[in-house]
């Protein structure tokens, strides 16, 4: 039972949802390890990198935002708490304690590259029952994909 009516049908509603908090755990997560890394990069490049995670972070708040806010309008709950992402995201944990330079461009690379897959296949999910959402997933993950690609550059 939603409290919110849709245009969209239940069948729907219910696949774009799945994506949707697909997206909203994977964004969460990715937020959070940037942020932990960011906190513990060392090395000659500390500041670049410093400064390019920081970017990072502020991309997957804002689409998480609008992740959610979109689940919300077809009358999907999103659901970004901390047990929640822990459990679903795909992103693989990070190391504690200082991280180098290296490693730190090297945990974004794998991990960009991890959300990115899965943004590809929501948006093929989410093509026929709402391109809305497929909208929002498209846009989000060209945003991903410029990050994925300056990570890249960083690490040859």
């Amino acid at each position: 039972m939603s409290v919110v009516n849709s245009p969209l049908s239940d069948g729907d509603r219910a696949v774009v949802g799945s994506a949707l908090q697909g997206a909203l755990v994977d964004l969460v997560d990715l937020s959070l390890v940037s942020k932990q890394v960011h906190w513990n990069v060392v090395g000659p490049r500390f500041r670049s990198v410093h400064l390019q995670l920081d970017e990072v972070v502020d991309t997957a708040r804002q689409h998480a935002d609008t992740v959610a806010e979109r689940a919300s309008a077809i009358g999907v709950p999103p659901d970004g708490r901390a047990a929640t992402v822990a459990k679903n995201s795909g992103i693989g944990e990070v190391p504690d304690g200082w991280i180098h330079d290296g490693e730190v461009v090297q945990t974004l690379v794998t991990a960009l590259a991890s959300v990115i897959e899965r943004m590809r296949e929501r948006i093929i999910d989410t093509a026929e029952p709402d391109p809305v959402s497929q909208d929002i997933l498209i846009g989000l993950t060209a945003d991903l994909e410029k990050h994925h690609w300056m990570f890249q550059a960083e690490s040859r």
